[in-house]
């Protein structure tokens, strides 16, 4: 699953994945084959036998298995001299800001109850080979929804998304969060989410806001002008309870996340967070 091969490129796979653009390139050839034969290639770099690689090895179960970071080989000091080979359709990652002292945006978006993942971020062969090109997979945010999504966001800047129940449930893809952060979304009022979706949103900077009282949500329409004053602060603090200006009507919403949690907002990402250390 996923680690799509190279444009044109050979990739062996040890599970029946193989039908055309299943691995998320279009033009793949994909072979299926053994465990043992995918190492011998992994090891000599060609599709191997690995008969010819010598006896099987014997192997024992270990006595116990190494836990935490003892399983992860440390880093270089210095990786600055380290070639990153990127192939046509590879984008560096996006770095995200650090969430402002005051929030103010625009509603990009209202949805109902029981959104998926799918409505936020589209699968299949035409998408998945795009999941390490964020700049170009993100064109597909809500497609299902409002397939004018993507360039209304990139056109109005900060914004929030507006929905109802359940909201984020099904796959726990983590595109569906990053994509819309990098179009802009960094803000999400619901009634309710979806549990896994709802930490992937923190990972990725987006604070995740419920209503208070539920019949507020009627009251948000897109393109509503939207303020948080002091939201950096109130975050900090660890309020639980912010208020939400909404063309000029104040609204409470409800902030229920952890004090890790708050310090990744703060950060802008999860990987901001790890930075500071």
């Amino acid at each position: 699953m996923g680690q799509a091969p190279p444009t044109g490129a050979i990739s062996l796979r040890t599970f029946p994945r193989n039908f055309p653009g299943r691995s998320g390139t279009k033009d793949d050839q994909v072979y299926l084959c053994s465990p043992e034969t995918a190492v011998a290639a992994a090891i000599t770099g060609k599709i191997t036998d690995p008969r010819d690689l010598g006896d099987y090895p014997a192997f024992t179960l270990p006595a116990r298995y190494l836990l935490g970071d003892s399983r992860i080989e440390a880093p270089l000091a210095d990786g600055s001299g380290v070639e990153i080979v990127r192939g046509p359709n590879i984008a560096p990652f996006p770095r995200f800001s650090p969430l402002p002292k005051d929030w103010q945006g625009t509603v990009l978006l209202k949805v109902g109850d029981n959104i998926t993942t799918d409505h936020i971020m589209p699968a299949g062969a035409r998408v998945l080979p795009l999941r390490s090109n964020v700049p170009a997979i993100s064109e597909f945010v809500y497609e299902a929804v409002d397939p004018e999504f993507s360039t209304r966001a990139k056109s109005q800047g900060a914004g929030m998304v507006v929905g109802g129940d359940n909201y984020g449930q099904g796959s726990s893809r983590e595109h569906a969060a990053l994509a819309p952060r990098f179009l802009g979304v960094e803000i999400k009022l619901v009634k309710s989410f979806a549990r896994i979706h709802k930490a992937n949103l923190i990972n990725f900077g987006i604070v995740p806001l419920t209503f208070v009282n539920p019949a507020d949500y009627d009251h948000l329409q897109p393109g509503a002008k939207v303020r948080i004053a002091g939201i950096r602060a109130k975050i900090a603090a660890g309020d639980e309870i912010l208020t939400v200006e909404v063309d000029g009507r104040k609204i409470e919403a409800r902030l229920e996340i952890s004090t890790r949690h708050r310090e990744i907002l703060l950060a802008g990402s999860l990987l901001g967070w790890a930075n500071q250390a």
